[in-house]
């Protein structure tokens, strides 16, 4: 069996390393900065994880050479802008063939890759047999650590590199189930941060479940409509990655795009509400992808373009929820 490196030292790769560890596997934790790695080894817990403790049995290391060597999957647990540099990092001393997986959910701006795109554009010249599985689905750190049951996709083209990875991480309290449409269940992962975003700013703004619902609703149906156009399976949507990911991000207490969105509904700038969150927020992130996505293969996106108005401020937030319901009559089923 071999042993586990996770990239990454926030919540989402700790959460990883403890489930990991408790499932028997034996795991090394890289970051590149040295205080937060110290921090870890001497507290064995995480501040933002409270009840997780990392057990013994997990290695912290700073040197991504010796963190990869002979690491099977090395699994990307960074913040989506972060996924190139440490595929470059990392990159020289991989070997061709090794198993790569990644649990980011985000789409690069500018390239508008999925992150394991992101990473296959860094590493094919050297590792052109490595494949990348993404690991998606509705997880929170804090549920994660603590073990209660959680379920997941595994998801490659390749679906033996998927499969592998499923019994890499398979549990009493972690399922994994494989899919073969990767570009899908990234779409969905990234995507549904933006209408958590939306969702929060209509709970900032005092709307109740009715509201909520009704975002959960819309936001899959514009979800799936773009990731049809795209070549993605119309099921993903239905399933963990799309619909499970996006209800538990759209009303978790735990949700980092959600809360951001209800202190922006409640008034708050954007910057000042990123900044109280005090972590990463993907869905601000995944924006202007989502965005252009939307333009170059004409899907029209109503929620995600109205969120991005409202978070680059040409919009205020009670302007775009009256933009929203007062757009014209349609029949549920049609696009847009």
């Amino acid at each position: 069996m071999k042993p586990v490196t996770i990239l990454g030292a926030g919540t989402w790769g700790i959460a990883l390393a403890i489930a990991l560890a408790n499932a028997g596997r034996q795991v090394t934790v890289w970051s590149a900065i040295p205080e937060e790695l110290d921090a870890l080894k001497q507290n064995r817990t995480h501040p933002r994880l409270p009840g997780g403790v990392i057990p013994d049995s997990v290695c912290f290391e700073g040197d991504p050479a010796r963190a990869v060597r002979g690491a099977e999957p090395i699994v990307f647990a960074v913040p989506s802008p972060f996924v190139r540099t440490t595929a470059r990092t990392i990159k020289p001393y991989l070997t061709d063939g090794q198993l790569l997986a990644d649990a980011a959910k985000g789409l690069e701006e500018g390239s508008l890759f999925t992150m394991t795109e992101v990473i296959r554009s860094e590493i094919a010249d050297t590792c052109p047999h490595s494949p990348v599985v993404a690991l998606s689905g509705p997880t929170h750190a804090e549920e994660v650590a603590v073990g209660l049951p959680t379920a997941v996709v595994a998801a490659c083209e390749d679906e033996g590199a998927a499969r592998r990875v499923q019994d890499v991480f398979m549990s009493p309290v972690f399922r994994v189930y494989v899919n073969c449409d990767v570009r899908g269940v990234e779409l969905a992962g990234a995507l549904k941060n933006v209408m958590a975003l939306g969702a929060g700013i209509a709970q900032g703004l005092g709307f109740g479940d009715n509201t909520n619902a009704a975002i959960i609703t819309r936001g899959i149906a514009e979800m799936s409509r773009l990731g049809l156009a795209m070549g993605c399976r119309r099921e993903t949507f239905s399933g963990l990655a799309g619909i499970g990911d996006l209800i538990v991000t759209c009303t978790s207490r735990h949700s980092r795009n959600n809360r951001a969105g209800r202190l922006i509904g409640a008034g708050m700038s954007p910057r000042d509400a990123v900044r109280e969150v005090g972590m990463v927020v993907e869905g601000m992130n995944t924006l202007p992808a989502a965005l252009a996505l939307s333009a170059r293969y004409g899907v029209e996106l109503p929620i995600i373009e109205a969120v991005g108005r409202v978070v680059d401020g040409t919009l205020s937030p009670r302007d775009a929820v009256d933009r929203l319901m007062g757009r014209p009559k349609r029949t549920e089923n049609e696009p847009g």
